[in-house]
């Protein structure tokens, strides 16, 4: 199996922070952003700082006009691998937290994505791009 760019979304207090320490101290590019969080390139991975509401048990984001759960992680698979995600998961029954959607159409960052929770309550997202070097753009 090839190796796969990774995805996480984390927490942060503070997006200018978040922006100095990130992009400035760890020289990592940012992607695209919104007033609650930002995309970093963690040295090719998609890592995303979401800010956090204090005391939030289950914080979540607007996302192109969806609830997203701030803490996440989750997997880029090939455009061509995702619909055979989307199926194998709905087959066995898998609860969807976010339905398979096309979120960010006709941007940059046009994306494939679903999410769904693991029995522990983990949420997991698959992502796919319909061209994956436009995984950071703007």
């Amino acid at each position: 199996m090839p190796l796969r760019p990774f995805h996480l979304a984390f927490p942060v207090k503070d997006l200018a922070e978040a922006r100095a320490f990130y992009g400035g101290l760890l020289g990592c590019p940012e992607g695209r952003s919104s007033d609650s969080w930002v995309d970093f390139d963690f040295f090719g991975h998609q890592i995303v700082a979401h800010l956090s509401p204090e005391g939030a048990a289950d914080p979540t984001n607007e996302v192109d006009g969806e609830a997203i759960p701030v803490r996440h992680f989750g997997v880029v698979l090939p455009w061509e691998e995702f619909p055979a995600m989307e199926r194998r998961l709905r087959d066995r029954g898998a609860p969807f937290l976010v339905e398979p959607t096309i979120r960010f159409r006709g941007k940059p960052g046009e994306q494939a994505t679903m999410f769904v929770k693991d029995p522990s309550g983990n949420a997991i997202e698959f992502k796919a791009f319909r061209d994956e070097k436009r995984l950071f753009a703007k």
